[in-house]
This record gives structure tokens, sequence and C-alpha cells, in this order.
């Protein structure tokens, strides 16, 4: 019952990937898109908070906005990840 066979198997398709899925411009144009969608998600989030109390509504309105911002995160990081593989797939068949 000794599985060495199947665990170095993995780990020669693990390392056949030797490119890089992030570059320094890629990480800078998610920061901003990510910024700009906590901000605009702040303004819509912050106007729902029941409270009359400021620092209730800078609170609940950051911590909403930073879960649907860290989503929006994953979504974008998944979304670059699929499109580089079709890219990598379509120039491999041709």
């Amino acid at each position: 019952m000794d599985n060495g066979d199947c665990g170095a198997f993995s780990w020669e398709v693990m390392e056949k990937q030797e490119t890089k899925l992030t570059s320094p411009v890629s990480l800078a144009v998610d920061a901003v898109l990510v910024i700009a969608f906590f901000v605009y998600m702040y303004s819509v989030v912050s106007t729902h908070v029941p409270s009359k109390d400021h620092r209730m509504i800078l609170l609940w309105g950051a911590l909403c906005s930073g879960c649907i911002t860290a989503v929006f995160w994953l979504a974008l990081q998944m979304f670059r990840v699929v499109i580089k593989g079709q890219r990598e797939q379509s120039s491999g068949l041709r």
C-alpha cells in the first residue's frame, strides 16, 4: 500500500508550471480596482447602516465593504487565472 508513485506524479505536474500568474503591472491594476471597488461599496453600504452615530456608520460600513471587497478580489484573481489558462491552452493547440 505504498502510494509513492502517485505522490511523485502530482509533484511533477506541479513543477511543470514555471510561468508566473501575476506581474507587477497586474498587481498595480488589481490594487487600483480593489481600492475603487471598496470606496464604491462603502458609499453604497454606509447609507444602509441603521445608526445615527458617525463612528458606527464608519465601522459597519467599512466592515461590510471589506468583506464584499475581499470576495471581489478573489473573483478578480480567479478571472485572471482562467483567462491566462485559456490563452495558454489556445496557443498550445495551434
